[in-house]
């Protein structure tokens, strides 16, 4: 395996470092993969009390594989993300999973540059300050999110603009892969976006599990997205034209998911 960490931040690199202490008894990828998903199930169960019992069983369950040494550095991984991503909004799980050539081993994933992703946000956005006027925020479906990358460069392009993506923005966001969405449910939680990560297939409509962010929790998005709906469908019955409200239950969050990826299978506003 070839890494190259050239373009990673100070972070990063002590993330690297740590995570190869740890190396010599199993691959890169499984350290990186179980250190993601028990960072997302710690954060997970500091605001989501209904899937709890579940998923500390889940974290005590991974745990059991590691020495007492090694899970001591699973806080220490977390906190070199945290203060990477302190320095600025950028997709830092992802440029760690490229640069570790994660990507190859599994199937060739590969993860969009961040810069690429901020200017095609910047392009997609550049309406959004008129419409959270006239709605109070905007709603962003991501149907294939891997590590988070272009919501984040979303929010970017929102706080650039002056706009409170923390208040002002919600995301939906959905991928296969498990490993993604553990990546982007850490990175989301920690810049604290509102949003809802659900492992699933944008196409098929199957879905294993879904993820709450803390800030769609403690912004009580459940209720402001459930208002907007109700808006929506008061708008259309007075328009006298079918407009599909938006669905409280996750399986409908899903199906509108895939009807943007069969659209355009890019991140869409609106």
């Amino acid at each position: 395996m070839t890494t190259d960490l050239s373009g990673l931040d100070k972070h990063q690199r002590a993330f690297v470092a740590l995570m190869e202490k740890s190396s010599y008894s199993r691959s890169l990828y499984t350290m990186f993969r179980d250190f993601c998903e028990l960072a997302a199930l710690s954060l997970s169960n500091a605001v989501d009390l209904a899937q709890y019992e579940q998923r500390e069983a889940r974290y005590l369950q991974i745990v059991k594989g590691y020495k007492a040494d090694e899970v001591a550095r699973f806080p220490e991984m977390l906190a070199c993300i945290v203060l990477s991503l302190e320095e600025g909004m950028k997709d830092c799980l992802g440029e760690l999973f490229m640069s570790l050539d994660l990507g190859n081993d599994r199937a060739g994933q590969f993860f969009t540059p961040y810069h690429i992703s901020l200017l095609m946000a910047k392009m997609l956005s550049g309406d959004a300050g008129q419409r959270c006027k006239e709605r109070g925020f905007v709603r962003v479906m991501e149907p294939a999110v891997g590590a988070g990358g272009m919501v984040i460069a979303t929010a970017q392009a929102f706080a650039d603009e002056g706009i409170n993506y923390q208040q002002a923005m919600h995301a939906t966001c959905i991928d296969v892969d498990a490993a993604a969405v553990h990546m982007a449910y850490v990175q989301l939680s920690l810049l604290h976006i509102p949003a809802i990560i659900i492992h699933g297939n944008a196409l098929s409509l199957e879905q294993w599990g879904v993820w709450y962010t803390p800030a769609h929790v403690l912004g009580f998005w459940d209720a402001k997205l459930k208002r907007d709906a109700s808006a929506g469908k008061e708008q259309a019955e007075k328009a006298d034209h079918a407009v599909p409200a938006m669905n409280e239950a996750v399986k409908q969050r899903v199906r509108e998911v895939a009807a943007v990826k069969a659209g355009t299978g890019q991140l869409t506003l609106f």
